[in-house]
């Protein structure tokens, strides 16, 4: 039997396909949406820290991916039997179909945020805590657009889904495109043309929507856009309106204050592992102190206790003669955050936000902590850091589009950006090649120069030597040598642990 053709193209101009193909979007898209809001939720809970939630979101995806969506549109459509007083919301058939969409819809879509979450760099929240942002900021300023951008392209599949699992609601009678369907041929017997018209009006809506979410997907896709470099001219035009060079203001040393920085009997242990074994050092404001050893010996784990990074199982860290750190308290106490405020870190891995600008990812942290008030003021100083450092011209650029060197520059000014009294550098230049280390160096000898306290772990030996007011050998988890670099270089009675500094760093041949 031949298909009947017009009849077929008929299809196409009656208003009760169009009116059911709103209702197609409308419940699709609300599905989507809820189950989108409802899905991230349930995956926060999913990697919560506490076992109960983090099993009771597990539970719910467990149970809502192992019904299927028929049976629970049924289930619920029936479900004011049992309950009456859902009748004026579930009793709708609409109603009833998007609660049991968005309940089986909200399962799948954790799974997608989860991976999502967990895509997202642990770094990127640790430089997150390094700016003292907190966990719902850093959730909402880092990490939510990090993960949202991952897992766009499988939200915008689940979406296509979703559109087509519409037609399922059919089983209540809602009158979507394949109930409509169904009803025209049950009086005219065209199975075959009106099956085919429906199939049609639901590519239809399929390739509308996959064509925006397209659009969408490329319009966030930071690497098709192209990096914007300033010329010489621009640049000189932008810093003359700057005001002059930025000014930092390091804390001055002074008889009779305390150290800047004390830390007394940190231990520190992961698992049966000791790393810290009892460091006590003190740092003075305006001092540089270099970190030496061999890998392992925990220099790391000791730069990382003191911007609170990790937990100490021992001892105590003071700030300008304040407890700031004790023992097995919680990192995200205000005392703690105030700290870490005061602490800027440049990671060994840069760490920068890759979905904000080069200018952005300074502005962050101070725009967060609302210092200065002024978002003008703000931007200001961002591009005089990014000035000091000697990227003005990029400053429109995204991190992918830096060299190692210049993103690690960027992570210098977005730790100066918070006006810190300390400087924390664990490795800067380990990530770069040869011919990039220069340039950050130069960085820190600059800041060196203006009175910075810093604390630095680096192999780079003559770097160490030239810019430190102490170099610490750290070896075994013990500071086995506190020493100028005058007492290693020439030293009047050389012991056998300077010795083995010595041949550490090179300088006995």
């Amino acid at each position: 039997m031949e298909l009947d053709w017009p009849y077929f193209f008929s299809l196409f101009s009656m208003g009760v396909f169009w009116r059911a193909c709103v209702t197609v979007v409308e419940l699709g898209s609300l599905s989507w949406g809820l189950g989108l809001v409802l899905g991230f939720l349930v995956a926060c809970a999913r990697i919560a820290e506490s076992r109960w939630i983090s099993a009771a979101a597990a539970l719910y995806v467990w149970l809502f991916r192992s019904v299927p969506l028929l049976v629970l549109v049924v289930f619920v459509f029936n479900l004011p039997q049992i309950f009456p007083a859902s009748r004026s919301i579930i009793g709708e058939p609409f109603f009833a179909g998007l609660l049991a969409m968005v309940l089986t819809e909200a399962a799948y879509m954790a799974e997608i945020h989860r991976g999502g979450l967990l895509s997202v760099a642990k770094g990127q929240r640790e430089a997150g805590k390094a700016l003292a942002i907190g966990r719902l900021g850093a959730m909402r300023l880092i990490v939510i657009p990090q993960a949202f951008r991952i897992a766009l392209p499988t939200l915008i599949n689940e979406y296509v889904t979703i559109i087509k699992l519409t037609s399922l609601v059919s089983v209540i009678s809602l009158p979507e495109l394949l109930m409509t369907g169904l009803r025209l041929y049950s009086q005219n017997f065209l199975v075959m043309e009106t099956l085919l018209a429906v199939a049609v009006y639901y590519v239809f809506l399929v390739t509308i929507f996959s064509t925006l979410f397209s659009w969408l997907e490329k319009r966030l896709d930071l690497h098709t856009r192209q990096p914007v470099t300033l010329d010489a001219a621009a640049c000189t035009a932008l810093r003359g309106g700057l005001g002059g060079p930025v000014a930092l203001q390091p804390v001055v040393a002074a008889a009779g204050t305390p150290a800047a920085l004390e830390l007394r009997n940190i231990h520190k242990a992961y698992g049966p592992h000791q790393v810290l074994k009892g460091i006590g050092l003190q740092v003075a404001a305006g001092e540089v102190i270099s970190i030496i050893g061999p890998s392992g010996s925990g220099k790391t784990s000791l730069i990382r206790t003191i911007n609170g990074l990790e937990k100490i199982d021992q001892g105590e860290i003071i700030l300008f003669g304040e407890s700031y750190i004790q023992a097995n308290e919680s990192l995200d106490s205000s005392r703690v955050r105030k700290g870490i405020s005061r602490i800027g870190m440049a990671f060994q891995n840069f760490n920068l936000f890759p979905h904000l600008t080069v200018l952005d990812n300074v502005c962050l942290a101070p725009r967060y902590h609302q210092q200065p008030a002024d978002a003008p003021l703000r931007r200001t100083r961002a591009l005089q850091l990014l000035d000091k450092v000697g990227l003005l011209a990029h400053h429109q650029k995204y991190p992918h589009q830096l060299s190692g060197g210049q993103q690690q520059r960027v992570a210098i000014a977005r730790a100066l950006a918070m006006e810190p009294d300390v400087m924390l550098f664990d490795e800067p230049t380990s990530a770069l090649d040869p011919e990039l280390v220069g340039e950050v160096l130069k960085v820190i000898q600059d800041l060196a120069q203006e009175g910075m306290t810093m604390v630095i772990v680096t192999h780079e030996m003559d770097f160490a030597l030239a810019i430190s007011d102490r170099v610490l050998f750290m070896e075994n988890g013990l500071v086995q040598l506190d020493a100028t670099p005058q007492q290693i270089q020439q030293p009047d009675a050389p012991s056998a642990t300077t010795e083995r500094v010595r041949k550490f760093m090179g300088l006995d041949t």
